[in-house]
């Protein structure tokens, strides 16, 4: 059965081929001016490593990567599921200063990924990452970053809705400050999603700090790896979407784990086992630079302007029979 919900009276505003041309305007505009706001350069990137580094990103620890053997070389390589270690290394590799970072597309399988209308196999997004110095590493800076991508976003919008008048999306520039444990304090009877709604709906830019720990009610609001992001200084931006009547995430994003927070984070997510690989032991014994980053989806953010409803309006991927004919009987049109 299909998981896609088709909004009542839902009209496409743009027929297919400006669409497509809609997707390479926001992407071209938001990408140069994500790199003005954040100081950051664009470089080249994976599609997949080698397990033995390390290096892939193991999202939420259940995910399995897409894997192949390379007779060539006689190992493995796995298609990644993000860059968040990639990136930290390249920073230290390529000798990034303090105050600059990078930024790459990245491109990812994610095969156990539940498809509806936010989810698809086909992961495109914008990776950055910056290299911070020590008196970076708190909340009002981590604040600071996001109100820089928020205004990015919304001046793409601005950019978009000038060419097509047709596009009615409206984004709020001002940014909701919320804590998971705040959140679930808020809303105790309800899931983490249930709260997520909730709350965005009413303030309708948020974002949500905290992701990954143990909450007061013995539970995680949501699973985070614990060798990348510091969990008490990251989050998702959550905007709502009023196409689809939910709180859309955008990017996950925070300040990464120096050697103290990943000692703690590999013991409580029972990890120690990763101490061996490279990335781990850099980041232990204090080689690899601090920073911070995120991904930023690219299809989110397309679907989000031009206010789709389902993501396969903005990206090519498959999709089952149901989530077709569905589409089809409402006259979606998926790429």
């Amino acid at each position: 059965m299909s998981k896609t919900i088709i909004p009542a009276g839902y009209r496409d505003p743009l027929g297919l081929f400006d669409t497509q041309i809609a997707i390479g305007m926001i992407k071209r505009s938001f990408e140069d001016k994500l790199a003005a706001a954040l100081n950051v350069r664009r470089v080249s990137a994976p599609l997949f490593v080698e397990p033995a580094t390390g290096l892939n990103d193991d999202l939420s620890g259940t995910e399995r990567a897409v894997s192949f053997d390379v007779p060539e070389t006689g190992r493995d390589a796995v298609v990644v599921h993000s860059l968040a270690k990639w990136k930290r290394m390249a920073l230290y590799t390529y000798g990034f200063a303090p105050g600059m970072g990078l930024y790459t597309d990245m491109n990812a399988i994610r095969r156990d990924e539940t498809m509806d209308n936010l989810h698809s196999i086909y992961v495109d997004q914008w990776d950055w990452e910056k290299v911070i110095t020590k008196k970076d590493r708190n909340e009002a800076y981590l604040r600071e970053t996001v109100e820089a991508i928020v205004a990015a976003l919304c001046d793409t919008l601005d950019e978009i809705k000038k060419a097509y008048p047709a596009v009615q999306t409206d984004l709020q520039r001002k940014v909701t400050f919320i804590t998971t444990e705040e959140l679930l304090q808020l809303y105790p009877d309800k899931t983490p999603k249930e709260r997520e709604n909730a709350f965005v709906k009413e303030h309708k830019c948020v974002f949500l700090m905290q992701i990954g720990d143990v909450l007061s009610n013995g539970e995680k609001h949501d699973g985070r790896a614990p060798d990348y992001d510091d969990w008490t200084l990251n989050g998702d931006i959550l905007i709502w979407n009023d196409v689809l009547g939910c709180a859309f995430e955008i990017s996950s994003m925070g300040i990464r784990v120096d050697s103290a927070a990943l000692d703690a984070q590999l013991k409580k997510a029972d990890c120690d086992d990763r101490r061996k690989f490279l990335f781990h032991k850099l980041l232990l014994e204090d080689t690899l630079p601090l920073t911070m980053g995120g991904g930023i989806g690219q299809s989110r953010v397309c679907m989000l302007l031009l206010g789709k409803a389902h993501v396969g309006q903005v990206q090519v991927s498959v999709w089952d029979d149901d989530t077709v004919n569905t589409c089809r009987e409402a006259g979606i049109t998926l790429l």
